[in-house]
């Protein structure tokens, strides 16, 4: 008769403490990339209408000399 020792802290032998584990990193990963994503566009942002020097013959009724 062999002893053998359960260890009930083995990730692959015991199913609910992986599921779980495995449920609060993709949720980690999931508020990483949201928290991410959101100051990626924030830093990148529209900055407004830019002062664009237009040549007066371009416009919708041109100027000439």
């Amino acid at each position: 008769m062999e002893n053998t020792v359960e260890n009930k802290k083995d990730f692959t032998r015991n199913w609910v403490a992986s599921s779980r584990f495995l449920f609060y990193v993709s949720l980690f990963c999931l508020v990483f990339f949201v928290l991410a994503g959101c100051y990626n566009l924030y830093v990148h942002h529209y900055q407004g209408k830019p002062a664009v020097n237009v040549p007066d013959n371009t416009l919708y009724d041109p100027k000439y000399k």
